[in-house]
């Protein structure tokens, strides 16, 4: 019998420190296709970006605890880290790095990772965010905006490095999303803004001017999900965006979004921006189609006009291949053309694991 209750005892103890361990997931995804835009020769690139990821979380006991998530983020057709504009490579961890708590209280992280505004915002584009010219989020959804001016160069445009992250619970279909950046210097290159290339507004590793912000809310029930977000940047830029959308049929998603930014703070000329984007998901068996349409103007320049569809067809839960066709009109010019009417195809395969 004390034998019997010793292992009992044992098993129990065992029980508990295996409940108390860490769970680590490795995930990612590859994506790989044939690219072709205007003036420009057949590529190999990608759609979406292509990450290696780790995550855990570690049971604290009282409904607590403690989560992390590393994100990598590297080109397909290389092998390389991710490169950014003008093929500057990227950090090590450019998709996230991130330490925090969760629990009934919500989830507070610490590092650096997507802003409140920016990762709300994807819910309500067609493309579901990817980064393609096909897509709207980088130039139209988010106004042309940058999250990240002051940051490393090649640095992507849509996270706050040195940032604290906090969500609320859902509460009736609703959440609340914070995220407050220091202005600790981040490595940038000089900024001229409202400056001169000899005294830049913001000189080279110049810390910022105000503490980043970034809040949204969302509401998500049913059929129907709805979004306000507001931020501003490191030099004082500031965007603010309503977006909805509404699940029309069990397989029609309708969405729309408005933005307005303001670049008062570095620019004497065409500081306002305004864009709006609609567009549809239509899932028919293991095919989803996809439609956009969108307008940007900028005060005093030329308006941007674009129109993109897409195919996705899904081979399993994890893989699918895609094809994308898109055209953007009163877009800056590929260089040495003047041709300011953009055509851009793709056809590729994306597979998560």
């Amino acid at each position: 019998m004390k034998k019997s209750l010793l292992a009992i005892a044992l098993l129990g103890a065992y029980a508990g420190g295996a409940h108390a361990q860490s769970s680590v997931v490795i995930y990612g995804n590859v994506d790989a296709g044939l690219i072709k835009r205007t003036d420009q020769t057949l590529n190999i690139g990608k759609r979406a970006n292509n990450t290696l990821g780790f995550k855990g979380s570690e049971d604290l006991g009282n409904n607590l605890k403690a989560i992390f998530q590393l994100e990598i983020r590297y080109e397909p057709d290389t092998g390389t880290l991710e490169q950014g504009a003008g093929g500057i490579q990227r950090p090590l961890f450019q998709g996230q790095s991130r330490v925090g708590l969760t629990g009934g209280f919500g989830t507070f992280r610490i590092g650096r990772g997507l802003t409140a505004f920016q990762e709300s915002s994807i819910a309500f584009e067609p493309f579901h965010g990817i980064p393609s010219p096909s897509g709207f989020q980088t130039d139209l959804t988010v106004a042309g905006y940058t999250s990240d001016p002051l940051g490393l160069p090649g640095n992507s445009t849509n996270r706050f490095s040195n940032a604290v992250f906090y969500n609320t619970p859902e509460y009736a279909g609703w959440q609340l999303n914070a995220t407050v950046a220091t202005k600790e210097a981040n490595g940038a290159a000089a900024l001229v803004g409202t400056g001169t290339t000899a005294l830049p507004q913001y000189p080279a590793g110049s810390a910022a001017s105000a503490n980043p912000f970034s809040i949204s809310a969302t509401y998500k029930q049913g059929r129907i999900g709805l979004m306000l977000a507001h931020e501003e940047n490191a030099v004082e830029s500031k965007v603010s965006s309503v977006a909805g959308y509404v699940m029309a049929l069990p397989e029609t998603k309708l969405m729309v979004s408005y933005q307005v930014q303001d670049q008062s703070h570095t620019k004497l000329i065409n500081t306002d921006t305004k864009a709006w984007v609609l567009g549809a998901n239509h899932t028919i068996g293991a095919s989803k189609l996809i439609a956009g349409y969108g307008q940007k103007q900028v005060d005093g320049a030329n308006k941007v006009k674009q129109l993109s569809l897409g195919y996705e067809y899904s081979l399993s839960k994890r893989t699918y291949i895609y094809a994308d066709i898109s055209n953007k009109k009163g877009a800056p010019a590929i260089a040495p053309s003047t041709n300011t009417s953009i055509n851009f195809y793709s056809l590729g395969v994306n597979h998560s694991f």
